[in-house]
């Protein structure tokens, strides 16, 4: 087997390259491929998806796909309630893959891309001594559990507070064994230090991109609004908590005061799978719930505005990132805005109470806004976040970093 194999393990198939959580992992995929032979792990949780298994295959010298059905995967995951793992391994958790990893590894492939920490559950201690093991945690997911413990009633908050507790010790054994363990951004990268001081050496950070050819106000189709309505528009994958609490804080906290100064103001959330608590926003006059979508950019290009009004939030958000390389005004949460590194020129539209978000909403439905911000975003989009350049910072390390923690 070349030296230039890659095992690249993920939790989720990386494509399409243009929704949400996939956006990284499929440009990692692509840039990766152009240097290594790839032996791609994954798991497959959208039916959907399997569509997509040629166009991933291209990429790849070897491909494993698992199916992973949600369902029983949670119900799966409480076997880590009886042997004291973190939910999210047993979650993930798949003997055929393991096999299939283990077959790869004996065949003498010397680097491994591990893309979420979950998923370093199918390396062995030699794994590490033998390759050159680079983990991309992505975000703290602890850190995103300990947030998520005081939204919730007992007894998820109790168990939302233990998934961060052990998921956090999973996460400091991961760093301390793989030659170098990255995040998303400097602030994850820097939380990360602070919780796991003995890896802060080879702790990393290693910025999202966005295709500014593909997100650009130029040449986009469709007119998915009617005339005359001035939308303010919310994109993401809509059963993720995150985002569901966004949209109904925003609906129920923010909305209703813009709707009072400005009644042809509509607030239009796009993503797909939204459950039903979701869906009855629609039920709100000026909402609109559109569930899946096959491109989101005519919503942001026809949009007065995105939003990401986010209160609780890990590293850089690809929804603001794509909304600014469309040249949209965005207003957002500090936490939506914290991993973003912005342009010297740039004013962010960012607030945290419920009647300043609204102001700042009836700014741009009102045209009160600068002319040229979105045009501003876009600039520093592309200034700054270039993904050939942070995605090279990747095959750097594979290139030197060696196992349990030392350089090679």
């Amino acid at each position: 087997m070349p030296e230039s194999s890659l095992l690249f393990l993920a939790h989720r198939i990386p494509y399409p390259p243009n929704k949400g959580d996939k956006i990284r992992s499929f440009n990692l995929l692509k840039h990766l491929a152009g240097r290594y032979r790839i032996h791609l792990g994954c798991f497959v949780d959208d039916p959907h998806d399997w569509d997509y298994r040629e166009d991933v295959a291209a990429y790849c010298h070897d491909l494993c796909l698992q199916r992973l059905d949600p369902t029983r995967a949670r119900l799966k995951s409480l076997r880590g309630l009886l042997d004291g793992r973190p939910l999210t391994l047993p979650y993930y958790a798949d003997h055929r893959l393991r096999r299939w990893v283990r077959e790869t590894l004996d065949a003498g492939v010397g680097r491994v891309l591990v893309f979420s920490s979950a998923m370093a559950q199918y390396l062995e201690p030699q794994d590490y001594a033998r390759c050159h093991v680079v983990v991309d945690f992505v975000d703290v997911d602890s850190d995103k559990w300990r947030q998520y413990a005081p939204s919730h009633r007992f007894p998820m908050n109790r168990l939302y507070a233990r998934e961060s507790r052990r998921l956090l010790a999973y996460e400091r054994h991961v760093a301390a064994r793989a030659g170098a363990g990255v995040f998303v951004s400097a602030q994850e990268a820097d939380l990360f230090r602070r919780l796991s001081p003995g890896t802060a050496s080879t702790t990393h950070a290693i910025d999202n991109g966005v295709d500014v050819d593909y997100f650009s106000p130029r040449g986009v189709q469709g007119e998915p609004f009617a005339p005359g309505e001035r939308h303010l528009v919310f994109t993401g994958a809509m059963d993720y908590w995150a985002n569901v609490d966004a949209v109904r804080w925003f609906a129920g906290e923010v909305f209703p005061r813009v709707r009072a100064r400005c009644p042809e103001a509509r607030f239009t959330i796009v993503g797909a799978r939204p459950g039903p608590e979701v869906k009855r926003l629609g039920r709100i006059e000026g909402v609109q719930v559109t569930g899946a979508v096959r491109d989101v950019r005519p919503y942001l290009a026809q949009a007065v505005a995105a939003v990401a009004p986010l209160r609780i939030a890990r590293g850089v958000q690809n929804k603001v990132l794509e909304a600014m390389a469309m040249a949209r005004p965005v207003i957002a949460t500090p936490q939506a805005m914290d991993g973003l590194r912005l342009c010297a020129d740039l004013e962010p539209l960012v607030a945290e109470d419920p009647g300043d978000l609204a102001a700042l909403s009836l700014s741009a439905l009102t045209g009160a806004l600068p002319a040229d911000a979105g045009d501003r975003n876009r600039a520093c989009v592309c200034r700054h976040y270039s993904w050939a350049e942070h995605m090279g910072r990747f095959a750097d390390l594979l290139e030197r970093a060696t196992g349990d923690g030392s350089p090679g």
